[in-house]
């Protein structure tokens, strides 16, 4: 059983974790051992197959049911922007679009830094004890942010970071946490293991293995949200091969492709993620930010029963959260 905080209520929650049996058996084969189990499902064209009979054949159509498989994961269609009887492929449901400018408010205030996502997140202070322990389970920071990166390795040094793990329920647009200059943006190749809360646990540093998109923001610009450097790191998963690219300055109009020297406009849409389960992580540098009370004190719930908690022998609790809704705001004046 894997639980989380609901933000909103406060109430623990339990989690439904979508080919739980099967995930289970799989990685336990592949830590068993058998290197064939895992360099398949390590695959892209694995990965682009599952995908293809998942989301977009008839026979992924078939096992949907579209509004029953919506009503059935809890997916809200009064807030999309499509009447709800054009969301009929699989597809079309997990990149549907919503009208996040009324349904996800965001404040106003310019230190304020937001949610990437609607996700489950984790933050973490460099400060806190126990959380390295914690970090390089899930990602080892160099190879994360990519080993040849010397000058972003050295900005983000003992900084903060938070990993928000979205599940194949959820809205799949990323939106802008900060307002700021794209000062780099590459993709980093790897592998498509999937951000099940088992595999987590199973495989060291999976977020490091993962093929990566990295945008790095200068937000101490003007309009920026003024947090030092933020990298915004979109993590690709199993049935997730590519993240696309999308940023719109005004609701989903006029798209763009992420380049150098953009300023992109916190709260915004981004990116895609293209239908599952995968995950962003946002890095600081340090002491440039502080995290919500409410998300910290969730961190270390005792009384919430987490795959990870029982996997790492300490609290590591995820709390739900709704993009461009607050998670921390800027240090400095």
């Amino acid at each position: 059983m894997h639980q989380f905080i609901d933000r909103h209520t406060q109430e623990i929650k339990k989690e439904t974790l979508y080919g739980d049996k099967v995930i289970k058996f799989l990685y336990s084969r592949a830590r068993e051992g058998s290197s064939l189990i895992y360099k398949m499902l390590n695959s892209k064209r694995l990965c682009s197959i599952l995908g293809f009979i998942y989301y977009d054949s008839f026979i992924g159509s078939k096992i949907t049911r579209t509004k029953a498989f919506m009503d059935k994961i809890g997916i809200d269609y009064t807030e999309c922007l499509e009447p709800p009887e054009s969301l009929d492929t699989p597809r079309k449901i997990f990149e549907r679009k919503i009208r996040y400018w009324e349904v996800r408010p965001m404040s106003d205030d310019v230190d304020t830094v937001v949610a990437p996502s609607d996700s489950k997140v984790y933050v973490g202070r460099s400060n806190e004890p126990g959380i390295f322990y914690i970090k390089d389970k899930f990602f080892q920071y160099e190879e994360l942010i990519g080993v040849d990166k010397k000058r972003w390795i050295k900005a983000f040094k003992d900084g903060n970071f938070a990993i928000f793990r979205l599940t194949p329920d959820k809205y799949h647009y990323n939106h802008l946490p900060v307002s700021g200059i794209v000062k780099d943006f590459y993709c980093i190749e790897g592998g498509y293991h999937s951000c099940h809360p088992e595999v987590l646990v199973t495989i060291c540093s999976p977020y490091s293995k993962n093929r990566r998109f990295i945008t790095i923001l200068d937000t101490d610009v003007e309009g920026g949200t003024h947090v030092g450097l933020v990298a915004m790191i979109e993590v690709v998963a199993l049935l997730i091969g590519d993240v696309v690219q999308c940023y719109s300055a005004e609701k989903y109009e006029n798209r763009q492709r992420i380049t150098k020297g953009m300023f992109l406009k916190k709260g915004q849409p981004k990116s895609l993620f293209r239908p599952g389960s995968s995950t962003v992580i946002l890095l600081f540098q340090r002491d440039m930010v502080a995290f919500s009370s409410d998300i910290i004190e969730n961190n270390s719930r005792d009384d919430v029963v987490s795959v990870y908690s029982r996997a790492l022998g300490i609290p590591v609790v995820e709390t739900d959260v709704k993009v461009r809704s607050l998670i921390g705001r800027a240090t400095k004046g």
